[in-house]
């Protein structure tokens, strides 16, 4: 079991002694999942956000000049159904934080079951909720949640983001307890931000239960406050995702396309490091294009590129683990007590 002290000293390898880091988080991955790297499909349904974080274009100080868009729930399933003819069962939808999106969402997820003859995780990122809200898009057939807490630290996140950790962590409660399967996770880099605190982000991963845990690199997006700020450090953030991996070795973890945006080969280095998920996006172009998520030159992950990237790391493309015929019961998470 690693402690803080443990993860903080991980954070800080470089050379031979990250190289033999990534070994044993590779290791570690394959005696749970083998070779497999879990492929989602995303679509993004809308750019606005009610939430005014610092380090986020769609923030709300910027909706007047972000040319907003929202997806219809006969949008979503036109969208779930080029992800399923695409060989994907994990339809992903990922939007600004608005209470809008409960009922679009939830009125797309039975018609996107019966699109995939119940084969399908439905995977959520849209922000707080309330726990009826999430109850009712549970209830509907949502299968998943990514609520990331970005950070741990209580000062930088109400710094950060204008809001309290605990109303996140409120959140991922009342997800985990609903039945959801749980995803959060961290930014690396964020001006402030401290080693141990990077450590502890993934220690409250690991003890509220979540399923699936991120790490990315903070970029400096125009049109925030954060703007003129250094970016994120690449090799922190992989030492950081592979001490997730031996923290708890059945997450998933992502390769996020942050790590392609930040260097060369980043993503790949992801999977060398201990991911196993890829995301590719479905999202139409010109929607694409305004969902501002990293600034304007965001780089996005499409089908041809991510066939490439999981055949060059050696890696097979997988089903979702949660749900449908490729789901592994074993996988569950418990909350430390």
């Amino acid at each position: 079991m690693l402690d803080e002290r443990d993860i903080v000293d991980l954070l800080n390898v470089r050379g031979a002694e990250q190289e033999e880091l990534f070994a044993r988080a590779r290791e570690a991955r394959e005696k749970v999942f083998g070779t497999r790297v879990v492929v989602r499909g995303v679509t993004e349904i809308t750019n606005v956000c009610r939430v005014n974080c610092e380090f986020c274009p769609m923030r709300r100080d910027n909706t007047r000049e972000n040319h907003s868009f929202r997806l219809s729930s006969e949008d979503m399933v036109a969208a779930a159904t080029t992800i399923r003819d695409s060989g994907i069962n994990v339809v992903f939808f990922q939007g600004g934080e608005v209470p809008q999106t409960t009922r679009l969402v939830g009125e797309a997820i039975p018609k996107i079951r019966e699109l995939f003859d119940g084969d399908v995780e439905i995977l959520l990122n849209l922000g707080n909720k309330r726990r009826d809200e999430f109850a009712y898009l549970f209830e509907q057939g949502a299968t998943s949640y990514i609520l990331k807490h970005e950070t741990s630290d209580v000062e930088l996140n109400e710094k950060m983001r204008h809001e309290t950790l605990e109303s996140r962590l409120e959140c991922l409660r009342d997800l985990v307890d609903i039945g959801f399967k749980v995803g959060t996770g961290a930014i690396v880099g964020l001006p402030g931000q401290t080693l141990g605190s990077i450590a502890r982000d993934l220690l409250l991963a690991q003890e509220i239960g979540a399923h699936m845990c991120s790490v990315s690199p903070f970029i400096p997006a125009p049109a925030t406050p954060l703007a003129d700020c250094p970016p994120g450090d690449v090799e922190i953030t992989l030492n950081a995702l592979a001490a997730s991996r031996l923290l708890q070795p059945s997450w998933l973890i992502p390769s996020v396309s942050a790590l392609a945006a930040s260097q060369s080969g980043g993503q790949y280095r992801g999977f060398a490091a201990g991911a196993n998920v890829l995301t590719v996006n479905f999202t139409a172009a010109d929607h694409s294009d305004r969902y501002l998520i990293y600034g304007k030159n965001r780089f996005v992950v499409r089908s041809g590129y991510a066939d490439g990237l999981v055949a060059e790391a050696g890696l097979q493309p997988s089903r979702s683990v949660f749900a449908g015929k490729g789901a592994l019961p074993a996988l569950a998470c418990p909350a430390l007590s």
